[in-house]
């Protein structure tokens, strides 16, 4: 039997649907995103903590999920918006159907809206604070109401520190590399690894530390609050600094601790969120965006060439390209509303990119940006 479900928008806006996943009651910053493919990538992505995600593609669900496709430990989604369930999960890598996924994690999810008028009202207005509720809460002459008090009680993202609630509780060793398929993913712990990379969990993929493990690094993950003198007596060849959700500006202790490595020649690399805490500990401001960017096909230009790259994106704010301190220099906008997308120090060997280069985007347009962290490690060496 179908369940029913509700959406409701801080601006009042009521979308009356059918439940996926769990019953109950969930609130967040409602966002869409455009990628055709990788719900399940989307949906464990930390970088998307607190927000309920409006997938544009009609058709979701419809190869199932499965145990290697998970970019964290978890669903980290606040709750999922379709258009259509599919019925039948048939791909051979297969493992559970997508509603028996969002069930089994406790997440809730709203299908059969109009995810078009949904879409046009995100980008007319903004990011929207949100609540789905699900099943037996969505009954009741009062349950439009009980949705939009929800919604409206939601705090927003902006001021939010996200990144210490996602981060790990203690340093670990990664060994997992690139995967193979019928192989799975690649042990590294045999490979000759040259370069210890410390990388900061702010929220970060999975696939980022397997493409790094992949070129040579032995990978010490660290929580997003860990001191800067913690992590230069391991004695560090680079600084890794991740992706995830939140507003970077009350993240003091990770501004501190950057700026004490840039103090040293340790080279950085930061994405998404780490990009932008480069960018706030090197004197540069953030700002709030309307809709944020979320998607995997946006075309970023490289500036020093001029190539287009076709990028994925996930992020509500971002490093403003005003007043930038002499330290800076753009490397990289997007060609959708030039918007910052890529940064490096003038005085050392530390660099950020805004996008997901370990998104498959293009599919490889951006991995370069791995590379370019190797050789400067080597350099260094």
């Amino acid at each position: 039997m179908q369940k029913p479900a509700i959406l409701a928008l801080e601006d009042g806006s009521v979308f009356h649907g059918v439940a996926i996943g769990a019953e109950g009651q969930t609130s967040g910053e409602v966002v869409f995103n455009t990628a055709m493919t990788g719900y399940q990538e989307i949906l464990t992505d930390p970088s998307y903590s607190r927000q309920i995600v409006t997938l544009t593609y009609p058709h979701i669900g419809n190869t199932g999920v499965n145990r290697e496709d998970m970019e964290s430990s978890r669903i980290q989604a606040a709750g999922l918006v379709i258009r259509e369930l599919s019925l039948m999960a048939s791909n051979f890598r297969s493992e559970q159907s997508l509603d028996a996924y969002l069930e089994e994690n406790g997440v809730l999810g709203i299908a059969e809206i109009d995810t078009r008028r949904l879409t046009r009202l995100l980008r007319e207005k903004g990011a929207q604070n949100g609540a789905i509720l699900a099943g037996g809460e969505a009954h009741g002459e009062d349950a439009v109401e009980r949705a939009l008090a929800a919604a409206r009680e939601f705090p927003g993202l902006k001021g939010m520190d996200l990144a210490k609630e996602v981060t790990c509780s203690e340093p670990y060793e990664w060994h997992e590399g690139a995967w193979r398929l019928g192989q799975g993913y690649t042990d590294m712990r045999e490979s000759e690894r040259l370069f210890h990379v410390v990388a900061y969990d702010f929220g970060t993929k999975y696939n980022i530390l397997r493409l790094l493990a992949s070129r040579g690094c032995r990978l010490t993950v660290v929580p997003a609050q860990t001191p800067a003198a913690d992590v230069l007596a391991m004695n560090p060849d680079g600084i890794f600094l991740s992706n995830g959700p939140g507003d970077p500006e009350p993240c003091d202790y990770a501004i501190e601790a950057i700026q004490a490595f840039l103090k040293t020649d340790i080279p950085l690399f930061g994405i998404c969120l780490g990009h932008q805490l480069l960018a706030l500990a090197s004197g540069a401001s953030t700002v709030k965006m309307n809709h944020g960017h979320h998607g995997a096909n946006h075309p970023v230009q490289d500036l020093d060439s001029g190539q287009v790259l076709i990028t994925s994106q996930n992020h509500g704010f971002a490093a403003s390209g005003e007043g930038l301190p002499d330290t800076l220099r753009v490397t990289h906008r997007s060609l959708f509303d030039g918007t910052l997308q890529g940064i490096e120090r003038t005085d050392g060997p530390a660099f950020s990119f805004q996008g997901h280069p370990e998104a498959s985007p293009g599919p490889c347009d951006v991995l370069p940006l791995f590379d370019r962290f190797i050789a400067l490690m080597q350099a260094r060496r």
